[in-house]
């Protein structure tokens, strides 16, 4: 089974959409910074380099069939998911420069980013289709809408200093981890491999194949980063902006 051309479009597009997001947030918050002008040059020269560069790594090994799952086959789409996660919380743990990001970057911003993940929707339009097993598609799909709708509303809540503001959003954070750890389960318990034990008879082939291959490979490592930084940021600040 392949996806429909308009998936493909969708996809390689909306997360065009999001660099364009991240990058255009990050040029006007460290622009706002305290910064010397090479550090603002080279902060925003590296991340203009490395998020297209992850992207179209992303993107070569998926059009490849790098991660394509198959029955015999051990999955090895864990090591795209798990790969740009380590580094990036190794990188917010370690680097003077994250520390520094994270004190321009605006909790509000972290957050509002984070409505990109209604796009998860394509999970449910394609179970409409009977292109996906309703055991990934429905907790994922639904699960990211819900959370991608929640994040212009916590981010607006916060920025205004609602009450409780800190509560919402490591609830709203921790929900948003809770709801990528089960997609991620859920994709390797529904995919093509000696793990699969579920939806035997409509195996999640989709997600391991060109192009729906990039949101575990891109949006949900990202994602999973923006929540931590988010968490460490209200941490360090927790009446910060």
């Amino acid at each position: 089974m392949t996806a429909p051309n308009y998936v493909t479009y969708f996809t390689l597009l909306s997360s065009i959409g999001i660099i364009a997001a991240a990058l255009a947030g990050l040029r006007v918050a460290v622009g706002r910074a305290d910064w010397k002008q090479s550090e603002r040059v080279a902060t925003l020269r590296t991340a203009s380099l490395l998020l297209p560069l992850w992207f179209a790594a992303a993107v070569a090994v998926s059009y490849a069939g790098v991660f394509r799952g198959t029955p015999s086959s051990p999955p090895t789409i864990e090591f795209g998911i798990f790969t740009p996660i380590i580094l990036g919380l190794v990188w917010l743990w370690r680097s003077a420069t994250a520390k520094r990001l994270l004190d321009a970057v605006p909790q509000s911003w972290l957050v509002g980013l984070q409505f990109y993940r209604v796009l998860g929707a394509i999970f449910l339009v394609m179970y409409a289709q009977d292109r996906m097993p309703a055991a990934f598609a429905v907790p994922a799909g639904a699960g990211d809408v819900a959370i991608g709708l929640l994040a212009p509303i916590i981010a607006i809540a916060y920025a205004r200093g609602v009450a409780g503001r800190e509560l919402l959003v490591v609830g709203w954070n921790l929900l948003g981890l809770l709801d990528l750890a089960n997609a991620i389960a859920t994709g390797f318990l529904t995919s093509p491999s000696p793990l699969q034990v579920l939806s035997l008879d409509a195996p999640n082939q989709l997600i391991t194949e060109y192009p729906l291959v990039l949101v575990p490979l891109f949006g949900v490592p990202l994602a999973v980063i923006l929540h931590v930084a988010s968490l460490i940021k209200l941490s360090r600040s927790p009446i910060g902006a």
